[in-house]
């Protein structure tokens, strides 16, 4: 039986409804945040679709050390715990560094090891012994039927709150390609899968601000296509203005347009629901 990853009362995996993961990439003023979280919860309100909201308190692997980063671990979990308090939502953010697990578990509902760190093992256990969900997302250099290797590392610690992410994997240098098959693959080790198209098209080399830096016209196919292998989660970031934003600028998912994406994959998951085994 697959397991079922709970949050209070929401649900995740096992033929529950489909979860969104949403928010914008890196926290930045309060004001945009605020607007983003508010926003973001009425049309998932709207739709019915459970919503956790994401922004990362620290994006550490940027291009240039001059880039920036995000408000730092202590400003931005405040931020976070702003917000869940305010909209009464589940929050989630990523971790870099295991120093910083504690403070994490302290506010998230979730925490997000990053597909580049996901073979660091004591991250990995300095995460899973906080009890707390944990989101790990798979490397792009990574087979999906290796995770069973990164589940084995947080189950070891007693936790079974597990959830993987595909985000793409490498073709070449500068591009990613989503394996569709990874989805199905991930699936079958028995943990709630998601599925991430707005970090699928990122193209590395160039800085996120740099309209090249992304391919978002794929976004809707990529999130139609992935919905439809059965998916348990989508994870889509998104910004007011994503013109404006400070990291992934050139990938981030209009806000104005979200409700139009979300209702596309809402269409294809009730009926992916007939054919794909939960």
């Amino acid at each position: 039986m697959p397991h079922v990853v709970e949050i209070g009362s929401l649900k995740i995996g096992g033929g529950n409804p489909l979860v969104l993961v949403c928010g914008p990439c890196v926290i930045e003023d309060e004001k945009t945040m605020m607007a983003a979280a508010e926003g973001i919860l009425q049309i998932a309100e709207k739709l019915r679709i459970p919503l956790i909201f994401k922004s990362s308190y620290l994006k550490d692997n940027r291009s240039s050390e001059k880039s920036y980063q995000g408000p730092g671990v202590k400003t931005g979990l405040a931020m976070l715990r702003r917000i869940k308090e305010k909209f009464m939502i589940p929050v989630l953010s990523d971790i870099h560094d295991m120093h910083d697990a504690e403070a994490c578990a302290e506010v998230l509902d979730v925490i997000q090891i990053p597909a580049y760190l996901c073979m660091q093992t004591t991250l990995t256990l300095a995460v899973a012994r906080t009890g707390r969900v944990v989101n790990v997302k798979k490397g792009q250099f990574l087979d999906p039927a290796d995770m069973k290797n990164v589940i084995k590392k947080i189950e070891n610690t007693g936790n079974q709150k597990i959830i993987l992410t595909e985000r793409g994997a490498c073709f070449g240098y500068h591009n990613l390609v989503v394996d569709m098959r990874s989805l199905v693959t991930m699936r079958a080790l028995g943990y709630p899968v998601m599925f991430d198209p707005t970090h699928s098209i990122r193209v590395y080399g160039l800085p996120s601000s740099d309209p090249r830096g992304g391919t978002p016209q794929f976004v809707p196919a990529l999130t139609r296509a992935g919905i439809a292998t059965g998916v348990d989660m989508l994870f889509i970031e998104s910004h007011p203005d994503p013109t404006k934003a400070l990291c992934d600028a050139a990938s981030q998912w209009p806000l104005m347009r979200l409700e139009e994406l979300l209702t596309q994959a809402l269409e294809v998951d009730r009926v992916a629901r007939k054919y794909v085994e939960s």
